[in-house]
C-alpha cells in the first residue's frame, strides 16, 4: 500500500528540456525532427507524454519549455494538439547542455516566484508507472522546498552500463525513502555495475531533478559563476519572437557547455535522491525501445507493416509505406523510413551515432532531415526530382499561410488535391478548389494560404535552373522567419 504523504505548500513549475538530437535513434530521429517529437511509444510523442505527466496535479503551473530554436513551431503545435498551454517556450540559440538550460528556466521562475520549485524533466523519457512517479514527486517537492537539490534515483533491474549511478547516503527527515547523495558514479563497466547492484544502495541516475529556483541559482553561482553570468546576460538581452522567448545568441554562446550533474549536483553538499521504481526508460537506443515494446512469442517487437518469419529477438519497424519482410534472422534492428533503411545488430545500436557522423561528414541530408520537412504552416515532401524539375506534396494547415515570397531561379505549378487555396500571384488573388491549378512565374511575388477548415493539399511542380530551398526572398511572414 502506497503511503500518503503531505504535499508541501506552494506549487510546482514543470520545466521540460527539449534540446537533444537523439542521433542513436536514426533514421527516425534526426536533428531537424528528433526523437522527442516522434511517436516512438504509444499514440503521442515523447514530448507530449512528458507535458501530460504532471498536468493533472492540482498544484501545477503551466510548463516552461527550453528547446532548440529550430523546433519551436513543431513543439508549439504538438502542445496545442494535446491542449497544453505553455507558460513559456524559451529558445536556445546553441546547444550548451543542461546546466545553462536549467539556469535560464530558473531565472524566469524566480522572477515570478522567488522560491518556486521546479520539476525538471527531459522530454525524451518514458515512465510507465505514473502513480509511483507522482508519489516520488511529492517526496522530492518536500525536500526541494526545504532547500535540497533532488534527483530521482531509478531502482535498477540489471547491470546497465549505459547509465550513471547514484549511491545513497543517510536517510533525510526520518523518511527511509529519501536520502542524501553519497556520491555519483560515472557509467560503470559490467563488473562494477554488478557490484553496485549487490550492495542495494545504488540507483540509476534518471536525469530528473526537483529544485528550488533560487537554490539552484545560488549553487550555480557558487560553483560555476561563468555559466550563470552568461545565461543572465542572454536572458537580459533576449527578446520576444511571437509566442517564444529567444535568448541572445552571442551572450548564450559565451556560456560554457556543462551538465547540471557536473556543474552543480556533484559539487553541492545538499544533493538528495528519491529512489523510485516507475517503469522508467531513457529511450536512447533501438535496443532500449525493443526492451520496453510489446514482443511476440519469438521476442520480436513489430511496429508497422512488417512480416517476420523464422525471426527472433529483433526490433522491426516499418514506416516507409512499403512492406518490411524479415526471414531467418536473429537479434537485429531493422528500421525503414521513406529515404533511409537501418539494418544493425541489436548489440551494436550504441554505435548508430557513428553512422550519423559519417553521413554528416559526407554532406548527406539524411543525417539532418526527413523526406517530409515540417514548417510552421504545415509540411512538404519531395515526391520526385530530376534535372531542372522537382515535384512536392504540400499540406497547409487550416488558417495557415506561407510567406509572401519570390524565387529568382524557379517557376512553380500548383494543383489543388483537396481543400481550398487562396493564391496571391503578383497583383492577382484567386481562390482554387479541388482539381484546379495555377502557375507562378519566376521572379513574381506570391503567397499560398488555406482559408478553409480542412487541410489544404497540393502538388507543386518546380522547374528552373536551381531548386534549392535557399532560393527565396521573403517580404511578409506571419511567423517572423528570416531563415529559408
Amino acid at each position: 500500500m502506497t503511503e500518503t504523504i503531505r504535499r508541501p505548500p506552494g506549487s510546482l513549475h514543470p520545466v521540460i528540456l527539449s534540446g537533444g538530437a537523439g542521433t542513436r535513434l536514426w533514421p527516425v530521429s534526426r536533428k531537424g525532427y528528433p526523437k522527442q517529437l516522434q511517436r516512438l511509444v504509444g499514440q503521442e510523442t515523447l514530448l507530449q507524454q512528458t507535458a501530460r505527466r504532471l498536468a493533472d496535479r492540482p498544484d501545477i503551473h503551466p510548463p516552461l519549455l527550453v528547446c532548440n530554436a529550430e523546433h519551436r513551431f513543431i513543439i508549439a503545435e504538438q502542445l496545442r494538439e494535446i491542449d497544453v498551454a505553455p507558460g513559456d517556450i524559451v529558445l536556445e540559440p546553441a546547444a550548451r547542455n543542461t546546466a545553462p538550460a536549467i539556469a535560464a528556466a530558473a531565472l524566469i521562475v524566480r522572477q515570478s516566484t522567488p522560491s518556486g520549485v521546479m520539476a525538471v524533466m527531459p522530454s525524451d523519457h518514458v515512465i510507465g508507472d505514473l502513480a509511483s512517479f507522482s508519489d516520488a514527486m511529492d517526496r522530492a517537492h518536500r525536500l526541494a522546498a526545504d532547500g535540497h537539490l533532488v534527483t530521482f534515483g531509478v531502482v535498477p533491474d540489471g547491470p546497465e552500463t549505459g547509465y550513471g549511478y547514484i549511491r545513497r547516503g543517510a536517510a533525510l527527515d526520518g523518511d527511509a525513502r529519501t536520502f542524501a547523495v553519497d556520491r555519483f558514479v560515472e557509467k560503470p563497466d559490467r563488473d562494477a555495475a554488478l557490484a553496485m547492484l549487490a550492495g542495494g544502495d545504488c540507483y540509476w541516475n534518471s536525469g530528473l531533478f526537483v529544485l528550488r529556483a533560487d537554490r539552484y541559482l545560488e549553487e550555480l553561482g557558487r560553483h560555476r559563476p561563468d555559466i550563470l553570468a552568461a545565461v543572465e546576460a542572454a536572458l537580459d538581452s533576449g527578446d520576444r519572437d511571437l509566442d517564444f522567448l529567444r535568448l541572445d545568441a552571442e551572450a548564450f554562446a559565451a556560456s560554457p557547455s556543462d551538465s547540471i550533474d557536473y556543474a552543480v549536483m556533484q559539487k553541492t553538499d545538499r544533493a538528495a535522491v528519491v529512489p523510485v521504481d516507475m517503469g522508467w526508460g531513457d529511450v536512447g537506443t533501438w535496443s532500449a525501445l525493443w526492451q520496453i515494446a510489446d514482443q511476440d512469442a519469438d521476442a520480436n517487437a513489430v511496429i508497422g507493416d512488417v512480416l517476420a518469419v523464422d525471426t527472433r529477438g529483433s526490433y522491426l519497424r516499418g514506416g516507409s509505406g512499403r512492406l518490411v519482410a524479415a526471414l531467418g534472422v536473429e537479434d537485429l534492428v531493422i528500421v525503414d523510413t521513406r529515404d533511409a533503411l537501418l539494418v544493425a545488430a541489436r548489440d551494436r545500436v550504441q554505435d548508430v551515432r557513428a553512422l550519423v557522423d559519417r553521413l554528416e561528414a559526407e554532406g548527406r541530408t539524411e543525417a539532418l532531415h526527413h523526406a517530409r520537412i515540417y514548417r510552421p504552416w504545415g509540411y512538404f515532401e519531395t515526391v520526385d526530382a530530376g534535372h531542372r524539375f522537382q515535384v512536392k506534396h504540400m499540406m497547409v494547415n487550416p488558417g495557415a499561410a506561407l510567406s509572401l515570397q519570390l524565387h529568382h531561379h524557379r517557376a512553380e505549378h500548383w494543383i489543388v488535391v483537396s481543400g481550398t487555396a487562396r493564391v496571391v500571384c503578383g497583383d492577382e488573388v484567386r481562390l482554387l478548389s479541388e482539381n484546379e491549378s495555377t502557375f507562378i512565374p519566376l521572379g513574381v511575388r506570391h503567397r499560398l494560404e488555406n482559408p478553409g477548415r480542412i487541410p489544404l493539399r497540393i502538388v507543386e511542380i518546380q522547374s528552373g535552373s536551381y531548386l534549392g530551398e535557399d532560393d527565396i526572398i521573403r517580404f511578409e511572414d506571419r511567423y517572423a522567419r528570416t531563415e529559408p
